[in-house]
């Protein structure tokens, strides 16, 4: 692994931190030029401390469903076949927004190391976050970083380096038991060229009727039809429609996993007289 070239894709919501945490591990002296095809600007440089590793700073973004220009590039990119991880900036302060994408990133089956930014400002709330926790069901290492005060950036890149050296794995997470029956069906219909670790990740785009999907897999009409049938009932158990089921499904897994993980400081002081009121009159 010493000489080989590790080519990182750096992803996360806007205002996570990204750029800050490019500019620091970079020093910001790199390549500059856009996404082929798009006018998405693409940001690549190596980083300092280990001129082996190259960053490819990914758009802000809060989805890998591609209706913008910038979901698409992220999403062809980390599908592309040339990161080997994917470094996962969240805010540590608002993790169930952020662990939205950070779940469908961790679908790719591409190696994940969750970077918790802000680290400093959750522990300046007194919250406490149990990044092993986090770690565990999220399915990938979980690490506190302070690009802002540069801290834990060394760790973090020492982890990278691990798990670029993994070769990705087969993510965690499930969903209820009615959908994951729908998944398990689609994995075993997909074409025996798509590998273990991407299988959830088609299986969950197919499910979503997700058409960019649909042409590159190159499906035939009969098995999309009956992939759609299975959707189509799951539509109607469920009362909603495909897409709706998957965004509810992760919101629901990301409650779950925040509630076991984060332990938030209860907010007292600094209350407005009026937030006081209605603290009264609720209870």
């Amino acid at each position: 692994m010493a000489d080989s070239q590790i080519h990182v894709a750096l992803a996360g919501n806007p205002n996570c931190g990204k750029t800050t945490l490019f500019n620091l591990i970079t020093g910001a002296n790199g390549y500059v030029g856009n996404w082929p095809g798009v006018t998405v600007e693409k940001k690549e440089a190596k980083l300092l401390s280990d001129k082996n590793v190259t960053i490819t700073d990914l758009p802000g973004i809060y989805s890998l469903s591609p209706y913008s220009p910038e979901e698409q590039c992220s999403r062809d990119y980390l599908m592309s076949g040339e990161p080997d991880v994917v470094v996962q900036v969240v805010d540590a302060t608002n993790l169930e927004r952020n662990l939205y994408l950070a779940l469908q990133v961790i679908e790719t089956g591409l190696p994940v190391v969750v970077a918790l930014n802000m680290a400093d400002l959750v522990e300046k709330n007194g919250d406490k976050i149990d990044t092993d926790k986090l770690s565990k069901k999220l399915g990938c290492p979980v690490m506190m970083i302070s690009a802002l005060k540069n801290k834990g950036i060394k760790e973090l890149f020492e982890q990278v380096k691990k798990s670029a050296a993994s070769k990705g794995q087969v993510p965690e997470h499930k969903f209820d038991s009615s959908i994951e029956d729908v998944l398990d069906h689609i994995e075993n219909n997909l074409p025996a060229s798509v590998p273990a670790n991407k299988r959830r990740y088609y299986a969950v785009k197919l499910f979503e009727r997700d058409d960019k999907v649909q042409a590159e897999l190159n499906l035939n009409k009969e098995l999309l039809d009956h992939i759609d049938a299975h959707i189509t009932d799951c539509e109607k158990e469920m009362d909603d429609d495909a897409e709706s089921i998957i965004t509810n499904q992760r919101y629901a897994y990301i409650n779950g996993v925040v509630d076991k993980a984060v332990k938030k400081k209860p907010r007292t002081e600094n209350l407005t007289a009026s937030d006081k009121i209605d603290q009264f009159v609720t209870n």
